[in-house]
């Protein structure tokens, strides 16, 4: 059964902010705001890079899990790390082998999804789920609403490749990862990480004093420079490698 990265999503203090930086610094649209999250008191917003996504909520109550997500991290930042699978039914019998408690499940229509208790996976909140019987990446996908295809623009950025979970202890949290999506750990030049089908997951040591989360987003990019120079008119931080959007480390590469 395949396992992919399908959408990463940010914690905002304020949605609208957060989401018009994206679009301006990476030529990406909003292709869905989905209502159904407003039974966790939240708002959002989708924009699709590619086949993958990036989802923005901020908390619109007070009491929600993200307020306190957004207190314990000190601000915008990383939230979710949500894969697909062809087979949705293995993954739920692997997380009961496991002893990992199913926070949440969502069901609506064809989707099916499973966000795992982030007490039992540490490093971020962590969801799998799956269409119909698991078809390909341009396909239907309930998050993005109906028509997301027709909002994908990719001469600046092309795809997402990769996530990075920073930790305290990274080893640990690499190894639990591991475990829960049933993938070894490489260790490599860069680091620990694992290899999904589509992208892999980086596991690095948290130096940002902000604590263990999701910290980066990779992406595939033209040219680096062009987005930087992007960032200048919204006074957006630069760092070596990459640009400083939302809260969240986005790391531009230009090859795989």
């Amino acid at each position: 059964m395949f396992l992919r990265l399908r959408q990463l999503c940010l914690v905002a203090e304020k949605l609208e902010p957060v989401v018009e930086d994206l679009r301006s610094v990476f030529g990406i649209e909003i292709c869905h705001r989905d209502p159904g999250v407003g039974q966790f008191g939240l708002q959002n917003a989708l924009l699709p890079i590619g086949d993958s996504f990036i989802e923005v909520v901020a908390p619109v109550k007070e009491g929600t899990a993200a307020e306190r997500y957004l207190q314990r991290r000190n601000g915008d930042g990383g939230y979710m790390v949500i894969h697909d699978t062809d087979n949705i039914g293995q993954w739920e019998a692997r997380m009961s082998a496991l002893g990992v408690r199913i926070a949440a499940i969502l069901e609506v229509d064809e989707y099916r999804g499973l966000q795992l208790h982030p007490r039992d996976t540490g490093g971020a909140l962590l969801e799998i789920n799956q269409t119909g019987e698991g078809g390909p990446l341009e396909g239907a996908y309930h998050p993005a609403g109906p028509d997301w295809q027709s909002f994908i623009h990719t001469d600046v950025v092309t795809a997402v490749v990769g996530a990075e979970l920073q930790s305290d202890a990274p080893e640990a949290l690499a190894k639990r990862w591991g475990e829960i999506l049933d993938r070894p750990v490489i260790a490599g030049a860069s680091g620990l990480s694992i290899e999904l089908d589509n992208a892999h997951l980086r596991f690095v040591q948290a130096r940002d004093g902000r604590g263990e989360g999701l910290g980066g987003i990779d992406l595939l990019v033209p040219d680096a420079e062009a987005v930087r120079k992007r960032c200048q008119p919204n006074n957006l931080s630069e760092f070596d490698g990459g640009v400083l959007v939302g809260g969240m480390r986005f790391y531009l590469r230009t090859d795989n």
